[in-house]
């Protein structure tokens, strides 16, 4: 017999885009058992929570840097999924090579919703965080069918008000998914003598022109100067390197870790 707390974490995960097969494996409860309560055996967690919206905006009680980081970890590596009985599943793809950074967006993702599970789903080199709620679209209305960067990308007022209340906290997001901190190297010869330079940079790149364009007018909002290049795939790729610009994000993001 198994308690209800297992009961929900089985369900959570199958909620996530797992199988049956795979769950089992997981927990080493029986196929046939988690099938019997995906079918409506056992209640899933948090079927009823209040939507986190009130009157149009998000509920004051929710970190509001939080979610601008979220968002920006959304936009860049995020997607909704629909399940069983209209409860979507938000998953957020994080790199292994950045363990701190999966440890951020499981805070981001418990503060916005501080009422449902979060899971590390693995995958190899990826873990997934994963929460399954009715009100994911409710947080995100980019949600929709393929890819983001087929599609309109657009913020609800209420988003765009948290962006320009928590700029950096968006921004930051948006490095952490698709972005990155590198340092780059040139070599000049002084007085006949070769010298190797290094100095960081920072870059971002995505397909949507759209994304690429709420990630610039929110670097112009913050005084931050940048360059595009679209490459040959189409994806847009935006570079910030003069010494001023690199020290204030920097001072507020930093490199991933």
């Amino acid at each position: 017999m198994y308690d209800l707390a297992t009961r929900q974490h089985a369900l959570a995960l199958h909620a996530s885009g797992l199988t049956f097969s795979q769950v089992s494996r997981t927990t080493g409860i029986s196929r046939s058992a988690i099938r019997e309560w995906a079918a409506g055996a056992v209640p899933s967690p948090r079927m009823t929570a209040e939507c986190p919206l009130l009157d149009g905006r998000l509920d004051p009680s929710r970190p509001h840097s939080s979610y601008a980081y979220l968002l920006g970890l959304y936009l860049g590596d995020g997607c909704i999924s629909e399940g069983r009985r209209k409860v979507y599943a938000l998953r957020i793809a994080c790199c292994d090579t950045w363990p701190g950074l999966i440890d951020e967006c499981v805070r981001a993702v418990s503060a916005v919703m501080p009422h449902n599970k979060v899971l590390r789903v693995h995958a190899p080199g990826c873990t997934s965080v994963v929460s399954t709620s009715k009100h994911w679209p409710c947080l995100f209305p980019q949600h929709g069918p393929g890819p983001k960067h087929l599609r309109r990308i657009t913020l609800a007022p209420w988003q765009q008000e948290i962006v320009d209340e928590h700029p950096w906290e968006f921004l930051r997001g948006l490095i952490h998914s698709d972005g990155c901190r590198i340092t780059n190297w040139t070599t000049r010869t002084v007085s006949g003598v070769q010298k190797r330079y290094e100095y960081p940079r920072y870059f971002f790149t995505n397909t949507s022109a759209d994304i690429v364009a709420l990630f610039t007018a929110t670097l112009d909002a913050v005084g931050v100067r940048w360059k595009s290049v679209t490459r040959p795939t189409g994806a847009v790729n935006v570079s910030v390197a003069r010494k001023d610009d690199v020290a204030l994000m920097d001072a507020h993001i930093g490199p991933k870790y």
